[in-house]
């Protein structure tokens, strides 16, 4: 029996293209992309900027059902599907977040696909990459710096060390640093008060270079950053520290996209990467733009289930950039398919063919929620060695019921050619034309109800609930920036707050613990239930099988 290669195995028998070559693919020329080593590249600003007069292309949209720990495989999914789409002879390019270190260490693993179907150099991408997210994190934490300064050298602007909402954050699960002291020490280290981290991804400076246009809207909306209040409420901002300048020099080249290849050498864009439990999901504004002025098809992903990642690319993302989607791709597996029914992983490898219709209940949701931005779907199978065809067969029938078809992709084992009849499909919903995008709901609906749309229509809820506290937020807020989207920090693990309600519940309440405002980003993030914003290590963390070998080479990292 043959052995089956690692990721990191498979990654590394690559024969990779130099970059300057996957650049010609796409007609960028030499001048326009500043080289990280052989195999990765910079698209310079200027040469961005030169493409806005360009058509565009069209976008596929990859979302996923409920994830569980059998794995659904949507970065796998995009990578797969865009060779696909250059194999059967359309221009295409695969547009994803760039992993965090968090995962990598943790628990969920990297984010450069699997097993053929992978985005390279994926130690690199999985790492510090071009450094984006150190860029991100220091400029983040230089406004914390200046915020502390401004304090302990007469506070002018009257900040109330009560009121300070700016955190510092760090790229790694690190619990310890959920709920800090800080400016202990004595009168010299400034005045001590309650803080504590986010993880880099979910920080506001992460959203803002995920949605910013350019350099000039990325001062912009850093400056509008409201870092605390005054004793009378009212809010300061970055700008008023002097520190969104600094912060923007920090950013200038992490703002260029990354410019990659696929195992089959076609080009990939890697830039930005919020988590779509906890911020918005998706990949960069700039590089979203950029795909589809040098491509036919653009192939995108947004975090976690569709209730999450794919309702904030529509509501946030979609909105703010203007945006319209021609598809989506929603990615099942029989394995998760059998959880959503009540089967245990021990189990998932039994044909169990009433589990996975008990499970669709899950996917069938996830299609009826989809097709209410008005974009047509299609479910891709992620096909595993043990799916049987009457399995199969029962996940093709419950999503017909829906008014979608099943396909199934083998780009795991096969690569692109494992999604030639995925990508065949994909082409037939664009060309028909049967996109007519819309939002779930408009900007001037109070940002209650914009929860509670989302709650009720999404997650098959049947109300929110908040205590007064922060119903009194809701208010404040609703009266300066009620037009701004929400973005929903909840478990990515259920429809519900509740992480073990698999498949497909409703009828529940979705509690609101806190908003924070993003003036910067211009979204409310509502926290709902007990969902951290600064993840911890599992018990047997992923860090401790990660190690080099005699010949120096990455080992453990997938």
């Amino acid at each position: 029996m043959a052995t089956v290669k690692s990721d990191i195995e498979i990654a590394r028998a690559a024969s990779l293209l130099p970059i300057r070559s996957i650049g010609e693919k796409l007609g960028v020329p030499d001048d326009a992309m500043l080289a990280y080593g052989p195999t990765k590249a910079k698209l310079t600003h200027d040469y961005v900027a030169s493409l806005r007069d360009r058509p565009d292309g069209k976008l596929i949209l990859v979302t996923a059902i409920t994830p569980t720990p059998a794995g659904e495989g949507k970065t796998t999914t995009s990578v797969g599907l865009s060779d696909g789409l250059n194999r059967i002879g359309k221009q295409s390019l695969v547009c994803l977040r760039e992993p965090s270190l968090g995962p990598c260490f943790g628990i969920k693993g990297g984010a450069a696909g699997g097993g053929y179907a992978q985005v390279v150099p994926m130690e690199d991408i999985n790492l510090h990459f071009t450094g984006d997210f150190h860029a991100i994190g220091a400029a983040n934490n230089l406004l914390a710096a200046m915020l502390d300064n401004h304090i302990h050298w007469g506070n002018a602007l009257g900040l109330d060390a009560r009121r300070i909402s700016w955190r510092r954050v760090v790229d790694m699960n690190d619990r310890a640093l959920r709920s800090t002291l800080c400016a202990l020490g004595g009168i010299g280290n400034g005045f001590p008060r309650q803080d504590g981290f986010d993880i880099t991804v979910a920080s506001e400076v992460m959203a803002i270079f995920c949605l910013a246009d350019d350099l000039q809207d990325l001062q912009r909306r850093l400056g509008n950053i409201v870092v605390g209040q005054t004793r009378d409420r009212s809010p300061v901002t970055a700008r008023e520290l002097k520190a969104d300048g600094s912060m923007t020099v920090l950013l200038r080249d992490a703002l260029q996209p990354n410019l990659v290849q696929t195992l089959e050498n076609n080009p990939a864009i890697i830039h930005g990467g919020p988590f779509a439990n906890i911020a918005h999901g998706c990949n960069s504004v700039v590089a979203t733009k950029a795909a589809l002025k040098l491509a036919d098809y653009v192939v995108t992903e947004a975090g976690f289930g569709a209730d999450l990642g794919a309702e904030k690319f529509f509501n946030i993302k979609c909105r703010k950039a203007g945006l319209e989607p021609d598809a989506v791709v929603l990615v099942a597996t029989i394995r998760a398919l059998k959880m959503h029914g009540g089967v245990p992983l021990s189990d998932l490898k039994e044909e169990n063919v009433d589990a996975v219709r008990a499970g669709c209940a899950n996917m069938g949701r996830h299609i009826t929620n989809l097709k209410r931005f008005g974009v047509p779907v299609v479910v891709a199978v992620n096909q595993f060695i043990a799916d049987t065809e009457a399995e199969m067969q029962a996940v093709s029938e419950v999503a017909a019921e829906h008014g979608a078809k099943a396909v199934v992709a083998s780009h795991w084992a096969n690569g692109g050619a494992g999604t030639e009849e995925l990508a065949r499909q994909v082409v037939a919903l664009v060309e028909s034309g049967e996109a007519k995008f819309a939002p779930l709901y408009p900007d001037d609906m109070s940002l209650w109800d914009k929860v509670k749309t989302i709650a009720t229509n999404i997650y098959g809820a049947s109300d929110i609930s908040a205590d007064q506290a922060v119903r009194n937020r809701f208010a404040q807020l609703n009266e300066s920036y009620g037009r701004f989207p929400v973005c929903m920090a909840k478990t990515q693990y259920s429809f519900s707050t509740d992480p073990n309600a698999k498949g497909a519940p409703q009828g529940h309440v979705i509690p609101i613990r806190e908003l924070r405002l993003s003036a910067g980003a211009e979204f409310v993030v509502a926290i709902c239930g007990e969902m951290m914003t600064m993840p911890g290590l599992p018990r047997v963390p992923a860090a401790e099988a990660i190690h080099l070998n005699d010949a120096g080479e990455i080992e453990g990292l997938f």
